[in-house]
């Protein structure tokens, strides 16, 4: 990775997504609030042209222009402009692997393609396998026969229609009924069903709405670069956060073009999910990952290893089956390769059965268990070989029966690493682990879904303080300019879920006896869904039945163990959706929920403030997700996209500024305190976030205090001087409240010094090794710093 030289990295960046309803005049409004809160820098969804209500940008379908939607290009450079004036800097996300086609009208490149087959100038844009025929749009309904039937002309016969779809007309073809003006064109309408099968273009993911774009050509890249670059040539991008580079056909080289084009000075990140030891490619000029693996380890340190066993058994015995998440999480991988993503398998074998020389039928079983076989998310031959080697050796032990194939896909694979069956095998591989483990595994085993989050390892229950240590030092020391992050748009449950349910580890007993009851009184069509179902509900209480029911409904269609997107099963679907409603609608039940709610409550904030102290404090440039500054309690999308009241977030940060020091309640503001301590003292007193040293307690509660260093002069080294800070958080409150507290336990400072400051209370510490009672007395955090 590239060296951080002169490069403009902010303190730390604020999320907003844009969309309709939240343009860039309302961001313009938005940045008196940002500068006060103390971040660095704006951190934008997609801005250019989506589809029309599109909440989140990554369905672009013009990469030549700024989203009307969203404000347009006047709007945009309103927003850079007020930006820059307070000092601001930009980080725009980006979305090369795919445009949106779901309404092909809306997307000039996919319409002319449609119009024109090969011979359209955008045809080498797309992934398409022109060999297989004419380009299959799954959009009919079931019976694919009286879907066509129903299809029209526009009166003007340059339309083909289905419904609300529309389709362009070859020039010429037009003469006849709709059904043979159909059979002439460059693609065909069929079932919606037959997409996961036959699709004939690379998609995102299992998305046939989403079409895979060919940036690995040099002309493809310019034509879909070329707004943002503007942007970026105009001095107006600080910095790029590429989305997906996994389905890329070689993220590498597009880095290193992108980076050409960008220059050395601009920030660069990608969206990379490490696995548990990944590095990011050594080759790659980038700064860092979107913060995934920081994630895992801040809000893993939160969690009880003591709550492993009793949790692991009550889930066996629920469910009825006793598996392990590696043993589910493979099942889960080769279910996709062979249903939903069975296109993708298919067009491999395809590849393979040309190179290798073999019938396409005996290799299609061992491409797809060979994609499940990989220990990440892919490899990027050359480099990864070694990822390559154990997902061979891992499929060779499912199947003994395929190890003729496996090694000759192996050898293929080495020989041409830049070859089209080692292309596709690697883009295909994430696709699998993707939806086969976080859009499928996670759906099902649902031990502890605190655990159950992207980048996260469920099997390995919670981090250890030395493996929380360690990994922020290896960030400090590798990767400084990489994000860290709590909750994002993509996050399954927000970072405020994940530290109220971090409490049922410290609590196992209580928490089985409760479920077993309640889901006796209100039980759901499958059990592992129960289990998830009552932790979600616990973890984001009070929540509406809506907002419940709309969550449940899409993690039951994930599991796909009762009903899925595909199969729809009437019966299930209908008692899913029912049941938050009728569980809110039980008085005696709600009443037992709330009560147990308010035992672990105090608890779980203790946690959500501790783990985005560790974060704002910590190595790497946090990211604050939209409204996660107060404590926020949100389920996967679109539930993390609501609305945020800012407005009270303005009045809570004034009241602050005034002196006020809030208790640690329901309305989030002792958050915000800490988020605005930490984030301005972040931004006015950098020197201080360098280096990184653990700092160990010392006393009986010593296990229960996490704390870190920076900024010190042993740390920063010769010729560079900084009076230092300390960060301490307490962890496990539950079983700190039943040994009696901190005791007598100590936190010594660094330096042996005794004019150290609390940020966060404002108030001077006792001596250079103060006790954790009085230190944490009024909040479970702090935040120390000594006189500049």
């Amino acid at each position: 990775m590239t060296e951080r030289v002169n490069r403009q990295v902010p303190s730390s960046t604020y999320r907003l997504q844009f969309c309709a309803e939240q343009t860039f005049a309302d961001g313009v409004a938005l940045l008196d609030y940002l500068d006060a809160l103390g971040v660095g820098a704006l951190y934008a969804s997609p801005l250019l042209e989506s589809g029309a209500g599109s909440n989140h940008g990554y369905d672009v379908v013009d990469p030549t222009r700024v989203s009307v939607e969203r404000g347009g290009e006047l709007g945009r450079k309103d927003l850079v402009a007020a930006l820059r004036e307070r000092g601001l800097g930009l980080l725009l996300d980006i979305v090369p692997n795919h445009v949106g086609v779901e309404r092909p009208m809306a997307n000039p490149w996919w319409w002319d393609v449609l119009a024109k087959g090969r011979e359209s100038v955008h045809a080498a844009k797309f992934d398409i396998d022109w060999a297989a025929g004419p380009i299959l749009l799954p959009v009919l309904g079931e019976d694919e026969a009286a879907a066509l039937d129903a299809l029209t002309l526009s009166g003007d016969g340059a339309e083909l229609r289905y419904y609300e779809h529309a389709f362009p007309v070859a020039a010429g073809t037009g003469a006849g009924t709709p059904r043979e003006v159909h059979e002439r064109q460059h693609y065909r309408l069929v079932s919606w069903k037959r997409g996961a099968s036959e699709l004939t273009y690379r998609r995102f993911f299992d998305v046939s709405t989403l079409a895979a774009v060919r940036v690995e050509d040099p002309a493809v890249f310019a034509a879909a670069h070329a707004e943002v670059l503007r942007w970026v040539e105009a001095g107006e991008v600080d910095g790029i956060r590429v989305d997906h580079p996994d389905g890329l056909s070689d993220p590498g080289a597009y880095l290193r073009m992108l980076r050409a084009a960008i220059g050395p000075d601009r920030w660069l990140l990608v969206e990379k999910i490490l696995g548990l030891g990944e590095e990011l490619p050594a080759s790659w000029p980038v700064d860092g990952t979107t913060g995934y693996e920081a994630l895992r380890e801040i809000c893993g340190v939160f969690v009880d290893p003591a709550g492993a066993g009793l949790l692991t058994q009550f889930a066996a015995e629920h469910v009825g089956v006793k598996e392990s998440a590696h043993t589910g999480e493979h099942r889960a991988r080769r279910e996709v390769a062979s249903t939903i993503l069975s296109a993708e398998v298919r067009r491999i074998a395809g590849v393979a059965s040309t190179v290798l020389g073999a019938p396409r039928e005996q290799l299609t079983e061992a491409v797809a268990e060979l994609l499940c076989g990989f220990p990440v998310y892919r490899s990027y031959l050359p480099e990864g070989r070694d990822a390559l080697d154990t997902a061979v050796a891992v499929a060779r032990t499912h199947r003994p029966d395929l190890a003729g194939p496996l090694a000759a896909l192996h050898a293929a694979m080495v020989a041409d690493p830049r070859g089209e069956l080692a292309t596709r095998v690697q883009q295909t591989s994430g696709m699998v682990m993707a939806k086969g483990v976080e859009d499928t595994a996670f759906y099902r085993w649902t031990r502890f879904v605190a655990l159950n989050e992207v980048g996260g390892a469920p099997e390995r229950f919670g981090v250890s303080p030395a493996e929380f240590h360690a990994g922020a030092a290896a960030r400090e020391a590798s990767t400084p300019a990489t994000m860290t992050t709590l909750s994002t748009h993509d996050t399954k449950r927000s970072e405020d879920v994940r530290a109220r349910l971090a409490v049922l580890s410290e609590m196992p007993a209580e928490w089985i006896e409760v479920v077993r009851r309640w889901s006796a009184r209100r039980p759901l069509p499958d059990r592992s869904l129960e289990l998830l179902a009552w932790q979600c509900l616990v973890g984001a209480w009070p929540i509406p039945a809506d907002r419940m029911s709309a969550y449940l409904t899409k993690a039951a269609k994930e599991a796909k163990l009762v009903t899925s997107h595909v199969d729809a099963v009437a019966a299930v679907d209908e008692a899913v959706a029912a049941w938050a409603g009728d569980v809110l609608a039980d008085p005696d039940l709600v009443a037992e929920i709330e009560a147990f709610v308010a035992r672990i409550e105090g608890a779980g904030r203790s946690n959500s403030l501790g783990q985005k102290l560790l974060q704002l404090a910590g190595p790497g440039v946090p990211d604050i997700y939209q409204g996660t500054e107060f404590f926020e309690y949100s389920l996967v999308d679109p539930d993390n996209r609501r609305p945020v009241d800012f407005a009270a977030r303005r009045a809570a940060l004034a009241r602050l500024d005034e002196g006020e020091l809030p208790e640690v309640g329901p309305d989030g503001a002792a958050k915000l305190l800490v988020t605005a301590t930490a984030a301005r003292l972040r931004r006015y007193r950098p020197e201080l976030f360098a280096g990184y040293r653990a700092l160990p307690a010392s006393g009986p509660a010593a296990e229960h205090a996490v704390a870190f260093t920076r900024g010190t002069a042993p740390l920063l080294g010769p010729g560079r001087h900084a009076t230092g800070m300390v960060a301490v958080a307490t962890r496990l409150p539950v079983g700190l409240a039943a040994r009696g507290g901190w005791g007598d336990t100590v936190l010594p400072l660094p330096d042996g010094a005794g004019d150290w400051h609390d940020m966060v209370t404002d108030t001077p510490v006792d001596g250079s090794a103060p006790r954790l009672a009085d230190l944490l007395r009024r909040y479970p955090v702090a935040l120390l710093v000594r006189p500049s």
